[in-house]
C-alpha cells in the first residue's frame, strides 16, 4: 500500500473519530452558550450581576488552589513511600487507591457524621477533652470552608497518585544506579532524576486534579449549603434547580470553568514539549526500582485511617443505628435500616440500572479513548486533528459533570434525538465523562513505551496493524484493565449529571442516595452508601479475576 494512500485513510479514521466526540461532548456546550447570549446575553447578566458573585469565584479559586496542593504533596509522597515499601508489605500499595472505591456522597457524609458541630462523633469524643469540656458544639465544623478544602485535598490526592505512581513504577533501577555511581546523594538522585523523570506524571495529575477541584460539587453542596458556602458548580446546580429555571444563568456560570480548563489543556502541552525526553523503556532489560523503608508503611497507613477508614467508620455506624446521634450504646446497633434498604421501591432498580449503563459505557470509552491517545502521542502527521482530539477530550475535566447534564438536557430533549428519560442519554453522558479518563491513561502507557518496540516491529517486516495487535495492545492491557476498573468505579458512584438527565422512572444509585439525604433520611443513606461501595468492589473483584491481582496497583 502506497505511503499516501495510508496517510489519507488515517486522516478519515481519525477525523470521523473527532466528529463522533465532537457532535457529542461540543454540542452539548453549544446548546448552553447559545442560551446564555439569548436575549443580548441575559444569562450572564442574570448570574454576574449578582452581588455574591465575587465571593464565589474567590471561593471556587481557592478550594481548587489549596486542595490541589494538599492533594499533590500527599500524591507525590505516597508515591514515592510506595516505591519504597518492604516486599513484604505490597499489598499496601492499594491503600491510597481505596479511597476512590469509597462513593463520594458517602466520603462526605461520614465526615458530616464524624465531624458536624453538634452530633459529629469525633466531636462528640473530643468535647470530653478537660480543655474542651465546657463546649456544647465543635470544636471542629465539617462545614467550615477550611475543612471542605481539606476534604477535597483528601479526595484529590487518590487521582494525583494514580498518575505519579504509575510514572514512579516506569524508572528503571539503571537510572538510580547511573546517578548513584556518579557520586549523588538519595535527596540528589530524587530531586535530579526522579522528580525531572516524572513530569509527564507530574503535570497530568496536577492538571486533573486542578480540573477536578475547579468542578467540585459534592462537598460544596452537602456540607456548604449550612455555611452559606457557594462555589461556581453549586451556583450552576441552584440555577437550573430554582423555579423558574434558569438554564442560561446556568450556562453563563459555568464559562469562567471553560476558560480556566482549557488554559490548562494548553499549559499542560507547554510543559511536556517534547515527550521522548521522559521515555523510560530502552527496549532493554527492565529492572522497576525496590526499598525496604519501614517509614514507608507508617506513611501509607496513616494515610489510610484518616482518608478512608475513619469516614468508613461514620458511615457503618450510622448505617447500624435507628438515627444519627451523638449518644451510642451497643442496645442501639440494628439491622432494620438495610431491610428497609431492600424493601423501598427503586433501590433495586436503580443498582441494575447503574450496572448495566457503566459496564456500557465503559465498553463504549475504552476504543474510544485508545484511539484518541494513539492520535495524540503518534499522530504527528496529522496536527490539527491531533490538536482537536486532545482539547475535545480534555472538555469534560474542566467542565463540572452538572453543566453536561444540563447540556444533555437540552440537546437529547429535541429533534433529531429525543432520549430523555431512556438509559441510552445516561450511557452518553457517562461516555462523556469518562473519555478523559479513558484517553490519559492509556496515553501514559504509550508515552512511557515509546517508538522502540514499534521501531523493532516494522523492521522485523511487520504491518502497522500487526504491529498493534501482537505488540501494541498486549503491552496496553494494564493500562486498559486499570482505565476499566477505574472507569467503573467512578460510574457507579456519578450522580451529578445523572441528577439532570433521569426521569422519575429511570434513577441510578446516585440519584437515589441524594433524595434520601435531601429528604433526611440519613440512616437509609449510609445503609445505601454501603451498597454502593459493595457494588464497585464487587466490579472490582471482577477486574481483579480477568485482569490479576495487579489490576489496582496499575490504576
Amino acid at each position: 500500500m502506497r505511503a499516501d494512500t495510508r496517510v489519507w485513510r488515517s486522516r478519515l479514521g481519525y477525523g470521523a473519530l473527532i466528529l463522533v466526540l465532537g457532535y457529542l461532548i461540543v454540542m452539548p456546550l453549544y446548546r448552553l452558550q447559545a442560551l446564555a447570549f439569548e436575549d443580548g446575553a441575559a444569562g450572564y447578566e442574570a448570574q454576574f450581576g449578582r452581588s455574591d458573585i465575587g465571593q464565589t469565584l474567590q471561593t471556587t479559586l481557592v478550594l481548587a488552589l489549596v486542595s490541589l496542593v494538599i492533594a499533590m504533596v500527599l500524591g507525590t509522597v505516597l508515591a514515592f513511600a510506595t516505591s519504597r515499601l518492604p516486599r513484604r508489605l505490597g499489598f499496601l500499595r492499594i491503600v491510597p487507591l481505596l479511597p476512590i472505591v469509597m462513593p463520594s456522597v458517602a466520603n462526605v457524609v461520614g465526615w458530616a457524621f464524624l465531624l458536624s458541630p453538634g452530633p459529629g462523633y469525633l466531636n462528640t469524643l473530643m468535647r470530653q477533652l478537660p480543655w474542651w469540656d465546657h463546649l456544647e458544639s465543635g470544636p471542629v465544623n465539617v462545614y467550615s470552608p477550611t475543612w471542605i478544602i481539606i476534604i477535597t485535598g483528601f479526595g484529590l490526592t487518590s487521582f494525583v497518585y494514580l498518575f505519579v505512581s504509575a510514572g514512579m513504577q516506569n524508572i528503571g533501577s539503571d537510572h538510580l544506579e547511573a546517578a548513584q555511581v556518579s557520586g549523588s546523594s538519595t535527596l540528589g538522585v530524587f530531586f535530579k532524576v526522579v522528580l525531572p523523570l516524572l513530569r509527564p506524571s507530574l503535570v497530568y495529575g496536577s492538571g486533573v486534579a486542578l480540573l477536578l477541584g475547579l468542578g467540585q460539587f459534592t462537598g460544596p453542596l452537602l456540607l456548604g449549603q449550612n455555611e452559606g458556602v457557594k462555589v461556581l458548580t453549586t451556583e450552576m446546580y441552584l440555577r437550573t434547580s430554582e423555579s423558574p429555571t434558569n438554564f442560561a444563568a446556568a450556562a453563563a456560570a459555568g464559562s469562567p470553568l471553560v476558560i480556566l480548563g482549557l488554559l490548562v489543556i494548553f499549559g499542560q502541552r507547554y510543559l511536556l514539549g517534547n515527550q521522548a525526553r521522559f521515555v523510560t523503556h530502552g527496549g532493554k532489560s527492565f529492572a522497576p526500582t525496590s526499598g525496604r523503608s519501614a517509614w514507608a508503611a507508617v506513611v501509607v497507613a496513616a494515610y489510610g485511617l484518616f482518608a478512608l477508614a475513619l469516614p468508613m467508620l461514620g458511615v457503618v455506624i450510622v448505617s447500624l443505628t435507628p438515627y444519627w446521634s451523638g449518644d451510642l450504646s451497643w442496645d442501639l446497633f440494628t439491622l432494620s435500616n438495610y431491610r428497609e434498604l431492600v424493601e423501598t421501591p427503586g433501590i433495586l432498580e436503580s443498582v441494575t440500572t447503574s450496572v448495566v449503563t457503566s459496564l456500557i459505557a465503559v465498553a463504549i470509552c475504552v476504543p474510544l479513548g485508545l484511539g484518541v491517545a494513539t492520535l495524540v502521542v503518534r499522530g504527528r502527521h496529522v496536527p490539527v486533528i491531533r490538536l482537536l482530539g486532545d482539547v475535545i477530550t480534555a472538555l469534560p475535566l474542566g467542565i463540572p459533570a452538572v453543566i453536561f447534564g444540563v447540556g444533555f438536557l437540552l440537546t437529547y430533549t429535541q429533534p433529531p434525538f429525543v432520549l430523555y428519560g431512556t438509559r441510552t442519554i445516561i450511557i452518553l453522558v457517562y461516555v462523556v465523562l469518562m473519555i478523559p479518563f479513558a484517553t490519559r491513561m492509556q496515553m501514559t502507557a504509550l508515552i512511557s513505551m515509546g517508538n522502540t518496540y514499534q521501531e523493532a516491529s516494522a523492521v522485523s517486516g511487520a504491518s502497522p496493524l500487526v504491529t498493534s495487535l501482537r505488540v501494541t495492545l498486549p503491552m496496553l492491557k494494564p493500562a486498559v484493565l486499570s482505565a476499566v476498573a477505574l472507569m467503573f468505579i467512578l460510574l457507579t458512584h456519578e450522580f451529578a449529571a445523572s441528577l439532570m438527565v433521569r426521569s422519575a422512572t429511570t434513577q441510578v444509585m446516585g440519584t437515589l442516595l441524594y433524595d434520601h439525604w435531601s429528604n433526611g433520611s440519613y440512616t437509609l443513606v449510609a445503609a445505601m452508601a454501603i451498597l454502593m461501595s459493595a457494588v464497585t468492589a464487587a466490579g472490582v473483584a471482577v477486574a481483579m479475576l480477568v485482569g490479576g491481582r495487579n489490576v489496582l496497583d496499575n490504576l
